[in-house]
């Protein structure tokens, strides 16, 4: 895809006037990042960041028992859950395989907004089309509401500043008016630390995040890219669609079956991940912890005693530690646990490297 193909956010002629990199994301021309993604990472982890996230997806799922159908689709139990709370969520093939990770607000029994990633909305729409009861439509809404992020521990004072509430509790949300305009006001976010997303309408986005950054660099922050958002979930150990979940890993594999509502009457693939819960993934997500100089990227093999037992799905400096990290599949028969030493083959060179459990740090997600 070309330059000139590429989607531009709702707040893009802010990010040039900042001046950001940028580079091709999910068919969108993203901010990579602006002062750097080690201080960018640092800021968030420290004081307070804000992201562009727009490009994310947006789709209304709305009509009489949208809740319900919604619930016997995804892999989640909406009925945890109930009106103004978020829920992270799986969309599934009957096989098991991952269309994408998604979160799902749950507005009303009637009405159910969905945010999956950007380069998968479609393909969630699709399948909620195809199977939606008389009654119940699905709207793409991709680009009628940009997302901003505020994150980190001082994401609460910069936020309040806007003048919307901000007390509420973890993945619930409110909507609010920011300058006489419709604001969702969400307690989450992509980084493990407190934060909030912001979802104004699209032609309103660039206006909010020219109030947030000027609220954040006047509170010691920084404005954050997509390099940082990276480096940022990495260390929580936060699956990537297309890298920790795909068509071809499981929910259980990627260690995600927590999201699965397993009592559920029915969900799209509960057949074929009941049947793999049963006898076990063959493979399950690690953290691997380089313990020689050196970084581990997607894509390379794991060795225990010159043998290959994984391959890394992610992997990334931690700005936090200062050392390499990575997120790697790891064949269960290796039986493998925390504290165990394996290597991982960094372009033909061993790399020394201990298994650990994620978050590779200690954060105060809520």
């Amino acid at each position: 895809m070309s330059a000139a193909e590429l989607v531009h956010g709702p707040a893009h002629g802010a990010h040039v006037e900042l001046g950001a990199t940028f580079a091709p994301f999910g068919g969108w021309e993203m901010p990579v990042s602006y002062s750097g993604v080690v201080a960018e990472h640092k800021a968030v982890r420290q004081s307070v960041g804000v992201f562009d996230v727009s490009h994310l997806g947006k789709a209304l799922v709305s009509g009489p028992g949208a809740a319900e159908f919604v619930n016997g689709a995804l892999t989640n139990d909406l009925g945890r859950v109930g009106p103004a709370k978020a829920q992270y969520t799986l969309c599934c093939t009957e096989s098991g395989g991952v269309v994408d990770d998604l979160i799902a607000y749950y507005v009303s029994p009637d009405e159910v907004f969905l945010v999956p990633n950007a380069a998968n909305t479609a393909a969630v729409v699709a399948a909620l089309t195809a199977d939606a009861p008389d009654g119940v439509s699905v709207i793409d809404q991709h680009r009628d509401f940009g997302v901003l992020a505020v994150q980190g521990p001082g994401s609460r004072a910069i936020v309040e500043q806007l003048g919307v509430p901000v007390d509420m509790e973890y993945m619930a949300f409110v909507d609010a008016l920011w300058n006489g305009k419709p604001v969702r006001v969400c307690r989450t976010g992509y980084t493990g630390e407190h934060g909030y997303e912001l979802l104004p309408d699209w032609a309103g986005t660039e206006a909010l995040f020219r109030a947030l950054v000027e609220l954040v660099r006047a509170g010691g922050g920084e404005v954050a890219g997509l390099g940082a958002r990276d480096t940022l979930r990495t260390e929580m150990g936060y699956p990537l669609h297309g890298h920790e979940l795909s068509l071809d890993i499981s929910p259980l594999q990627a260690r995600c079956g927590w999201a699965v509502g397993w009592k559920k009457d029915r969900f799209w693939g509960k057949a074929a991940l009941t049947a793999e819960k049963e006898v076990g993934p063959s493979r399950v997500l690690r953290g691997v912890k380089a313990l020689d100089r050196g970084v581990p990227r997607q894509g390379q093999t794991v060795l225990r005693d010159g043998v290959a037992v994984g391959v890394t799905t992610s992997g990334t400096f931690s700005p936090s530690l200062g050392i390499g990290i990575a997120l790697a599949l790891i064949d269960s028969s290796a039986e493998l646990a925390a504290g165990d030493l394996v290597e991982v083959d960094v372009r033909g060179r061993a790399l020394r490297c201990e298994i650990v459990a994620p978050p590779f740090v200690s954060v105060n997600t809520k």
